[in-house]
């Protein structure tokens, strides 16, 4: 039975999240503010985090940086806001999905259901660490290196370079990437692949990396392209 925590300083919204948490089997705790968000957070340890951005004490965007120098549980952040500058912030700062209010608790639990089912998958992997030329992904760490160089990489960076890197010159759509990472139908602009691919490559150029690539297929999607022999 999977442990959520719901931080979320509107006591109507907590309280349904928590009911409908509590009707779909899980178990769950509430905070009613970032400061404590992060005690409930390190007593509690959950499988994962509902996590409201505008909170007194500290905002949610402080409560992700400062549990993801430590844990990659999943988080995903709930917000009344929809700039198109939170939502990239919010994900550039480890946070590995973003729900707008108002929003349905239907909605917000099939995405909790996907998330969960997709970290499973990943840590049931028989092989957690991939090797390929000077590149060196690690699961269990949560690690990127490149020529032993360590990258400062989000976790959902991490885990795009994984799906394409472990297969080899396979062309993903966007589509596959959102359902693979993501864990379902994404409801919204797919485009949110190209800004983390974006980010992503722009770490990576930074690094000499002449055996491979992670290539654009023109009006289809990405792929890991392996260049030279390794």
């Amino acid at each position: 039975m999977a442990h959520l925590l719901i931080a979320d300083d509107n006591n109507q919204i907590a309280s349904i999240l928590e009911d409908y948490a509590k009707k779909e089997g899980y178990t769950a705790v509430v905070a009613h503010d970032g400061e404590e968000a992060l005690k409930k957070f390190e007593s509690e340890n959950p499988d994962l985090l509902l996590l409201d951005v505008m909170m007194p004490k500290v905002d949610g965007f402080t409560v992700c940086r400062e549990i993801r120098r430590n844990s990659n549980v999943p988080i995903i952040m709930v917000t009344a806001r929809g700039e198109d500058f939170e939502k990239i912030m919010g994900l550039e700062i480890g946070a590995d999905d973003y729900i707008v209010k108002p929003f349905s608790p239907g909605e917000v639990f099939a995405r909790v259901k996907a998330m969960l089912r997709r970290m499973k998958c990943l840590e049931s992997s028989k092989s957690q660490a991939f090797s390929f030329d000077n590149l060196n992904i690690n699961l269990d760490t949560y690690t990127v290196r490149i020529e032993g160089a360590l990258l400062s990489l989000t976790k959902k960076e991490i885990e795009i370079l994984w799906t394409l890197a472990t297969n080899k010159n396979k062309v993903f759509t966007r589509d596959n990437l959102l359902n693979s990472l993501w864990g379902y139908d994404y409801v919204g602009d797919n485009r949110t692949v190209d800004s983390h691919i974006k980010r992503l490559r722009a770490k990576i150029d930074a690094h000499k990396h002449d055996g491979w690539n992670i290539t654009t297929i023109r009006g289809v999607g990405y792929k890991f392209e392996v260049l030279s022999d390794a």
